[in-house]
């Protein structure tokens, strides 16, 4: 073992063009690691906090480098993620800013991969079980929260699952994303792309499905394997008053459920994120009792990456996968015993990355080091080809 003997932090960009925390990390065996903080636009009320980057890297120098360099080992992921605990003192990182917390805790991940001459993955999770690969989802149509005057449903993601490899479904998102393009140049509909690079049409979510459907089937055809697609509702951001509230229509709960369950049916989603807003474990048992067995129910708000969250889901039987955000929780370690819970209890963990990102790659190694079936990384845009050609390099180097 050897231990941290620097930790640099420093304000970078992101892909919003907003301040972020980057942390380099070194060891006294020459060891290094550097890893950036994403953050998200659409956020779960029970997210570990993001503090504006100068005051979580002022923080963080403070009360938790000192804490750690010269003082705890590279390599003893757990030991340096519960000492970015207790400098902290909070149970939602409001002190030193999850963002600082999940800066350190990747980069240490990664000097410690450096000093053992492995790949991250491998120092994370070992090798892979059974050889499998996460399959990527593609933002192909985005609104909501990511994209003004776009659909009310925040995210159409393209989902090939029939891909023989890794590169085949990188491929095969981005086509579908370039489809969705000319389908909508062929209608007469302009777009622009939201933050995660998604189209951005002013069209309804109906539209929206029938444009899905076309082009995951035509690039399915050209590709010959099977490509399927999901949503993220964002359901948080609709709810109001007791309702759901769209463009066209308002939404009980009871309809808001039956609406989803159809949309399941009708066109074979076989992922559906965040279909209910995020304190409703009732509405996500109801819709996880009624397509559970045809899709993955995903809770992302309702569960913000979060054990004892997680735990109350499980009691309930709500929803039947869980979206993992390192940033979400604050550090690896707690990314890390979310999807081992998880998993244990018959949920699908599915990584993802956030709406404001940078080249980090982190992601990409902790879904193949937790054998996700899924990541999120988007389609196209600097910083998600950044996660997805790293998939690449993952699959052809094993």
């Amino acid at each position: 073992m050897t231990l941290i003997t620097e930790i640099r932090l420093r304000k970078v960009l992101d892909s919003r063009g907003n301040a972020t925390v980057e942390a380099d990390v070194s060891t006294e065996s020459g060891g290094f690691g550097r890893a950036s903080a994403p953050s998200g636009a659409s956020t779960g009320e029970y997210e570990a906090i993001e503090l504006p980057a100068d005051e979580a890297i002022a923080q963080a120098r403070s009360l938790a480098i000192p804490r750690l360099e010269g003082q705890v080992y590279a390599g003893d992921q757990r030991s340096i993620d519960r000492t970015l605990r207790e400098a902290d003192e909070t149970d939602n990182f409001g002190e030193i800013g999850a963002n600082s917390a999940v800066a350190i805790s990747m980069a240490a991940a990664k000097a410690g991969a450096d000093m053992l001459g492995a790949p991250l993955y491998q120092h994370l999770g070992g090798a892979f079980r059974g050889g499998d690969y996460p399959t990527p989802l593609g933002n192909a149509i985005g609104g909501g929260e990511h994209a003004t005057g776009g659909t009310d449903i925040q995210e159409f993601l393209a989902a090939p699952v029939g891909a023989p490899s890794v590169s085949d479904a990188v491929f095969a998102n981005a086509r579908v994303h370039q489809a969705v393009h000319d389908i909508l140049s062929d209608r007469g509909i302009s777009a622009e792309k939201s933050d995660e690079g998604a189209w951005s049409p002013s069209i309804a979510d109906s539209e929206a499905f029938e444009i899905m459907a076309e082009a995951t089937e035509t690039v399915s055809e050209e590709m010959g394997f099977e490509i399927s697609f999901g949503i993220d509702a964002a359901a948080s951001e609709l709810f109001d008053g007791g309702k759901y509230h769209y463009s066209d229509t308002s939404r009980t709960t009871d309809e808001q459920i039956e609406y989803v369950a159809d949309l399941v049916t009708e066109y074979g989603l076989v992922y559906v994120e965040d279909p209910l807003e995020e304190n409703d474990y009732d509405g996500f048992e109801a819709l996880t009792e009624r397509v559970g067995d045809q899709t993955l129910v995903c809770g992302d708000d309702l569960f913000v990456t979060n054990t004892d969250r997680l735990t109350e889901g499980i009691e309930q039987d709500a929803a039947n996968s869980i979206l993992i955000k390192p940033n979400q929780i604050g550090t690896l370690t707690d990314a890390f015993d979310a999807v081992e819970l998880a998993v244990e209890n018959g949920y699908a963990p599915v990584i993802s990355h956030r709406s404001g990102e940078t080249e980090d790659t982190t992601i990409a190694h902790l879904a193949v080091a937790t054998a996700a079936p899924f990541i999120k990384t988007g389609a196209v845009g600097g910083e998600r080809t950044a996660k997805l050609n790293e998939l690449i390099r993952i699959e052809t180097n094993a």
